[in-house]
């Protein structure tokens, strides 16, 4: 007990991501230390140490023998089916050590248990009829009232369908959902992936519900190993519990209840911490970008600086500091201008010099001319000696030429030789790309081109504005647009980091559809600044040098995340293995556990 208390800041703000294939963010962050306390509560009560055992209580002997008779007389009645008889409970098949007055029991002997069924779907007789037909995916709370489908008396009456009644238990048996349960508030039938159970008297349903929960890592551990993991009415109807006596299992459902509702303000706390954090971050770093002068800039971050250690201490901080970085270099903030470098203006006229060259000699097409630049359209002031320009004005600019081929089709793909990026490639770069989807063959390039090392990518449909510099020769499909700088710019990285900065604005002209996509004029009008080429490589060199830090910075704080999710656990299993057979109550202090916990040290 008091080693949860001692550790209850460390253990409640222990967090992994729900989706790994997602950004690390607020909606897909996992409180995996509070979700093992919930795990916690629930074994402590199936196993009697979360209430204290009342001497009173009739004990679970009694409700036992008079269970049997319930089953014994429901059978005689023909109102349920006699279920064969399992072995007895032996030894070896106790999962801990009995409470005073509990007894062991199969759940077989506890409720009449049974599977649903699918009815043919080719009969539309049996389906949008007036009876909920619930799927195992449908189990989404302690209780459930509404189906996505329905079927027939019909369908009840020809098929194995088993009709529920208010009341009874519903486990899921099948794939990522095995173990959930919940409890119908209104009578129906579901599909095969689902078991039901009607509890005898006695047994009460809210607390078999309870049990189920407390259950679901040994029925997940119980459906391994094949290629659709699923469990069995047979395993379900086996499996070996502990019976508390009537009262006590209403006193243990009270007490889990209370005890979630806290996990849940538990949950609040640390969600609320975190969007205040991360909005004084945010309100601070634009202080930054907002400076309109060297001195403002200087002042905001002496006020930023000796707080940096509490600041940035999560992966969503780091992502808004190393944004507030891009910005700050593409607007000129990032390093001094130095007066004696050669203006961006001479640059552009070098640039369109080149590029009237190559038209002529045939290597480029011509292209329409672009609108001039209005000063409404500049979204902030330039430093002096820096430009405006668009993609085509300052490079080779295009959308690849091979649409997504099925990947069966072998006459691309066989003995392929040239590589294939797509856009999933592009949005798992890290600044450079070193995936691919397939190699293309001869036939395949044919319908394509080989786009050269350093090409900057970016993605228009599927991700938008995703990017990321080839780090080898490569065809792409037209999903994605290239981007080669003309000489006079050595290399891609500063159009790279710049388009991380205006990744949020495209995103936003894409349309509301499943299909996310922008088209390739909308790039073409994205303005672009332009410092001295002197300039250009100082801000990449220094671009370079804080990316590498804050990607460092991040190591360090997933590090910590792993450390706090392993000690949540040795916490919660020290817990288990240790607790006493009494009253077992958690006692929360939510001012501790909001607490944002050790600080990450690091060193500037």
């Amino acid at each position: 007990m008091n080693t949860i208390i001692e550790h209850i800041a460390l253990w409640t703000t222990a967090q992994t991501q729900k989706s790994l294939g997602k950004k690390a963010g607020i909606d897909n962050i996992s409180w995996h230390g509070i979700n093992r306390l919930r795990e916690l509560i629930l074994e402590l009560a199936i196993q009697g140490k979360l209430v204290e055992q009342d001497s009173e209580d009739e004990p679970a002997n009694i409700l036992f023998h008079k269970i049997n008779k319930e089953k014994k007389r429901l059978i005689a009645e023909n109102a349920i089916k006699k279920t064969r008889q399992l072995p007895v409970i032996s030894e070896e098949e106790f999962p801990f050590k009995l409470p005073r007055g509990w007894i062991f029991a199969r759940l077989n002997d506890l409720g009449d248990w049974g599977a649903g069924a699918t009815p043919l779907r080719n009969k539309v007789e049996y389906y949008n009829g007036t009876i909920p037909w619930f799927k195992s995916g449908e189990l989404n709370g302690d209780y459930i009232s509404e189906s996505e489908e329905s079927v027939t008396e019909l369908a009840l009456k020809e098929t194995s369908l088993r009709y529920n009644k208010p009341g009874d238990v519903l486990i899921a048996m099948y794939g990522a959902t095995i173990g959930k349960a919940s409890i119908l508030k209104i009578s129906g039938t579901t599909n095969q992936a689902v078991c039901a159970c009607t509890p005898f008297s006695g047994f009460a349903n809210i607390y078999l519900l309870t049990l189920l929960k407390a259950y679901k890592r040994r029925f997940i551990g119980m459906g391994a190993g094949g290629a659709q993991p699923n469990i069995s009415r047979e395993k379900i109807i086996a499996t070996v519990v502990a019976l508390p006596p009537l009262a006590e299992q209403h006193r243990i459902v009270a007490k889990v209840d209370e005890l979630m509702a806290l996990c849940d303000q538990l949950e609040q706390q640390q969600m609320n911490r975190i969007e205040t954090h991360l909005k004084l971050v945010e309100i601070l770093l634009k202080t930054l970008t907002n400076a309109t002068s060297a001195e403002e800039l200087k002042a905001a971050w002496q006020h930023l600086e000796p707080h940096f250690d509490l600041l940035f201490t999560t992966e969503e901080s780091i992502d808004l500091l190393k944004q507030t970085i891009l910005q700050l270099a593409v607007m000129g903030k990032l390093v001094p201008q130095d007066p004696s470098d050669e203006p961006a203006s001479v640059l552009l006229k070098k640039i369109e010099t080149e590029k009237n060259k190559l038209i002529k000699a045939g290597k480029l097409k011509k292209q329409n001319p672009l609108p001039e630049i209005t000063e409404d359209e500049k979204p902030f002031e330039l430093p002096k000696g820096w430009e405006w320009a668009r993609f085509p004005e300052i490079g080779e600019f295009g959308r690849g030429k091979s649409k997504h081929r099925p990947r069966n089709d072998k006459s691309l793909y066989s003995y392929g030789k040239y590589p294939l990026v797509q856009t999933g490639d592009v949005a798992r770069a890290d600044r450079e790309i070193t995936t691919y989807t397939a190699l293309y063959n001869d036939k395949g390039l044919l319908q394509s081109r080989m786009w050269p090392k350093g090409t900057m990518c970016i993605t228009i449909a599927a991700n938008i504005a995703d990017s990321g510099i080839l780090g080898f020769d490569a065809c792409f499909p037209d999903s994605v647009v290239g981007f080669i700088p003309f000489s006079e710019i050595r290399d891609s990285k500063f159009f790279e980091y710049f388009i991380r900065t205006a990744k949020d604005d495209l995103t936003r002209f894409a349309p509301s559809t499943a299909q996310k996509n922008i088209n390739l004029g909308i790039l073409e009008s994205v303005l672009i600044p332009i410092p001295p080429a002197k300039e250009i490589e100082k801000i990449v060199a220094k671009l370079d040098e804080l990316m590498t830090l804050c990607d460092q910075l991040k190591e360090r704080i997933v590090a910590s995340q792993q450390i706090k999710v392993k000690l949540a656990d040795a916490v919660v299993e020290r817990a288990l293995n240790t607790a006493p057979h009494k009253e077992y109550e958690i006692a929360v202090n939510l001012d501790m556990a909001a607490e944002p916990g050790i600080p990450l040290k690091i060193s500037k």
